[in-house]
């Protein structure tokens, strides 16, 4: 259960991440993906760094966001 919750905050990460990083984008259901991966990225950057925002489920958004923003600029910046 725990991972399809992530795959639905990814998601959710995903489309917002693509909404704050304006410019061409990757389409929304690239965004999705980089969101569903980033999810997954900030979480492990987050336990990396011994972050904890514990806040549930916002928390958990918040997290997934910060990863999908990251993933987002290393990804633009790779296909400039």
């Amino acid at each position: 259960m725990d991972i399809i919750l992530w795959i639905v905050i990814g998601i959710v990460a995903g489309w917002l991440a693509g909404k704050i990083m304006k410019g061409k984008g990757f389409g929304l259901i690239g965004d999705l993906i980089v969101g569903v991966v980033g999810a997954f990225l900030g979480g492990w950057l987050f336990g990396l760094l011994h972050i904890s925002i514990g806040l549930g489920i916002i928390g958990s958004l918040i997290t997934a966001l910060i990863g999908a923003l990251v993933l987002l600029f290393v990804l633009r910046l790779i296909f400039k």
